[in-house]
């Protein structure tokens, strides 16, 4: 009774009940919805760069780095890469915290980092609505001072775009990006940093040894890319046209300057079926040239060795190869000939500069054995403990010098500058590094060195100018040719040690030139050297085939090492091609009727130009049967044969083999022998002998029957049978006595006693 009056219920309990469990249902929901949603909003505003739906890139910071008085504009796009359409969305810059890193500048950029600092409020840009897959530009123009930087550095400059989306109602930053702000309103109080900035004209090779058979000797191109990269916009006329107005040093690789000055001439291109078209360059060639010509006035201009050889490559292969190491010196020579031949400035030829810097003790010794007393190294191969970057020039032994340009500068416009975002960091994070470079050690006046990549990339190379005319007011760098820092008084706390030949980096080994490859580079020297003696007019093929030996050295070839075989078997393969221009005709066999005779030997010159100092040397394998005129002189005239006479004679009958071949002053053979056979067939003295011995006897033989005859005749005549000298035991007519056996008969033939006249060449 009791439980069931405790259920029992009246109907203003139940209804108070029910209002009790409709409350608590009430706060179960609002409390489940108060855990999906209350935490939503701070995950939103904490996510990652990476996780924003918004892409947001900085495509210009104008000035690069702006005074106090200056306008500052930031310009770039926006981009919705997410699923919901943003509202309500503005742009917005936030200067960050100062950096004092170099580290830490190198860093600034990465997608990754979050906004830091506070919106400059009244300097934003409104966005209209973006749906996905949508972008849209903006600019953003603020007096420098809006920035309220009070403290001179490098700081983060976040620019942010911040918006509503469906999935959250409330303002959030939706997309970030960050660049660099170098402030340095007025000048540095301490030293200037000198800043020395290498402008490399180098480009692959295009050109080998192949000309056409005319006197001009019109040189072939297996294509006519560089026409391209002269022509306005290309690369090479970008390179000149951004570095004449610029403070740099001018790094020439003088093989660049031939091709192009063989390009203003008459020149044909090698098609697919090795025919050959009229080049179509001349123009551009020609305007680049002159254009070139006056940017260089006034400046210091390196030239590297012809070809610009790899050093790296001759030191760890080309060292075990003779002669190999002839070729630097060569190039050497010839660069200072032909930059001053063409630009009319007389370079400097002392320098020395390894693929990316990287050095060892065999690269430094193979480098200053050609006269360079200054390397261009870099360093991250001569590694500094010191807190600051030191002064580049190290004193290295033996009166050379290293110059050690900065990794960070040097390797800072690489990559892909195509995109503006990456463009405009590029030179922002540059400027920064100039900077803090300077305030590392405010008080020492310190030397540094940019050797940018050996072809930038015409981005590049704007993005390299755009870095250099930001710091032309001079505030904390003083720009310096590439001689006065080589010249610069060394740091003593800066790494003068030589890295050892251990600490070359394996993935620049990889690339080099393999010590079999020096090998077919001497080979072809060796065919040039047993060539050229011959030739009348020796620069028809030393200089065209020197400089496509030098070529085969270049540091174009990294990382391409079928197209540099390619090239090698090319220059061989014509080198070879024009000596078998000269040659012995060939043969058939000769047949030899007498003890002597002339044999004819006939050598063609299908070259333009004349032949001498060869010699044409026959031998006889059996000099007891034939002997023959062992040498005759050849010289002979452009396109032309030549025959040789060779006296013999002969000693037996019988064949003989006879082998002619073409002999160098130097006693070294030249192309290949002939043999041919020659028949004897001769009739020596003893045979003449035994032959006059028997017509002598036929001859007294006659004699004696004719005596025999007349004394028959007059006994016969006499008329008295048995008379003195009639009778038949004097053999008279009478005598009827049978023929004694030896008798001679009578001779009724005729012989020839003149001896066989000399034999002569029976030829094919």
């Amino acid at each position: 009774m009791a439980e069931a009056a405790e259920t029992q219920e009246t109907p203003s309990a139940a209804a108070c009940r029910w209002s009790r469990h409709l409350a608590t249902l009430l706060m179960g929901v609002a409390l489940l919805l108060g855990l999906v949603q209350l935490p939503a909003a701070p995950a939103a505003r904490a996510e990652s760069s990476s996780s924003r739906p918004v892409d947001v890139s900085v495509h210009t910071l104008t000035p690069a780095a702006p005074k106090q008085d200056d306008t500052v504009t930031v310009s770039g796009s926006v981009t919705n890469n997410g699923g919901s359409t943003v509202t309500d969305a503005h742009v917005g810059l936030r200067v960050g915290s100062q950096i004092n890193s170099r580290v830490d500048a190198d860093e600034t950029g990465s997608r990754s980092a979050g906004a830091e600092g506070s919106e400059i409020g009244k300097h934003t840009q409104k966005i209209d609505k973006l749906p996905p897959g949508a972008a849209r530009d903006f600019s953003i123009s603020l007096p420098a001072k809006d920035l309220d930087i009070s403290k001179d550095g490098v700081y983060q400059l976040g620019v942010s775009l911040s918006g509503r989306t469906a999935d959250a109602g409330f303002e959030r930053v939706l997309g970030h990006a960050q660049t660099l702000l170098t402030w340095q309103p007025s000048a540095v109080e301490g030293k200037k940093t000198q800043l020395t900035f290498l402008w490399p004209l180098i480009s692959a090779t295009h050109l080998t040894a192949r000309t056409e058979s005319d006197q001009q000797q019109t040189p072939i191109f297996p294509n006519d890319d560089l026409a391209a990269e002269l022509a306005p916009g290309g690369r090479l006329q970008q390179l000149v046209a951004l570095g004449k107005d610029l403070p740099i040093t001018w790094v020439i690789d003088p093989d660049l300057l031939a091709t192009v000055e063989a390009m203003t001439k008459s020149y044909r291109v090698s098609g697919p079926d090795g025919r050959t078209t009229p080049g179509r360059g001349q123009a551009v060639a020609k305007q680049w040239l002159s254009q070139l010509q006056n940017a260089v006035a006034g400046d210091q201009v390196v030239a590297l060795p012809f070809g610009d050889p790899d050093l790296a490559s001759l030191a760890h292969h080309g060292k075990d190869v003779p002669g190999s190491l002839s070729h630097l010196q060569s190039a050497t020579e010839l660069a200072s000939t032909t930059v001053d031949t063409i630009l009319g400035v007389k370079p400097r030829t002392d320098f020395a500069w390894p693929v990316d810097g990287a050095v060892d003790s065999s690269i430094i010794d193979v480098a200053t054995s050609a006269g360079a007393h200054n390397v261009i190294a870099r360093s991250d191969s001569f590694r500094d403990r010191t807190s600051y970057s030191p002064t580049a020039a190290r004193q290295i032994g033996s009166g050379n010098t290293a110059v050690v340009a900065d990794a960070r500068m040097s390797t800072g416009f690489q990559g892909d500058l195509v995109r503006a975002g990456e463009y405009s960091l590029a030179v922002q994070r540059f400027v920064a590094q100039t900077l803090l470079v300077n305030r590392q050690a405010p008080d020492n006046e310190r030397s540094i060195v940019v050797a940018p990549q050996r072809m930038p990339t015409g981005s590049q190379a704007q993005a390299m100018a755009a870095g250099i005319k930001a710091l032309s007011d001079n505030r904390w760098t003083q720009p310096v040719n590439l001689g006065d820092a080589a010249a610069a008084k060394p740091d003593p706390e800066a790494n003068q040690q030589v890295p050892g030949t251990g600490s070359y980096p394996d993935r620049l080994r990889e690339q080099e030139l393999t010590t079999k490859a020096f090998q077919e580079i001497q080979k072809t020297q060796a065919t040039l050297d047993g060539f050229k003696v011959i030739l009348t007019s020796q620069d028809r093929v030393v200089t065209p085939f020197g400089s496509a030996i030098m070529r085969e050295m270049s540091t174009s070839w990294r990382g391409d090492r079928k197209d540099a075989a390619e090239f090698r078997e090319a220059v061989q393969s014509y080198l070879y091609g024009l000596t078998r221009r000269v040659e012995l005709i060939k043969k058939s066999d000769v047949t030899l009727s007498g003890r002597s005779a002339t044999i004819p030997m006939t050598v063609h010159n299908g070259l333009l130009q004349g032949i001498e100092g060869l010699h044409l040397v026959l031998e006889s394998s059996q000099t007891n049967r034939l002997q023959v005129d062992r040498s005759q002189p050849v010289k002979i005239n452009g396109g032309q044969n030549q025959s040789v006479k060779f006296e013999t004679r002969a000693n037996a009958n019988g064949p003989v083999r006879v082998t002619a071949r073409l002999y160098t002053a130097e006693g070294q053979p030249y192309g290949d022998p002939v043999v041919f056979t020659v028949h004897v067939t001769s009739i020596t003295p003893m045979v003449l002998l035994v032959i006059a011995g028997g017509v002598l006897l036929l001859v007294l033989a006659g004699l004696r029957i004719y005596i025999k005859r007349k004394r028959s005749a007059a006994r016969a005549e006499g008329g008295r049978p048995g008379a003195d000298g009639d009778g038949p035991e004097n053999g008279g007519p009478g005598d009827d006595r049978p023929a004694r056996p030896g008798d001679p008969a009578p001779d009724t033939g005729s012989h020839d006693t003149e001896p066989s006249g000399s034999g002569e060449k029976v030829e094919r």
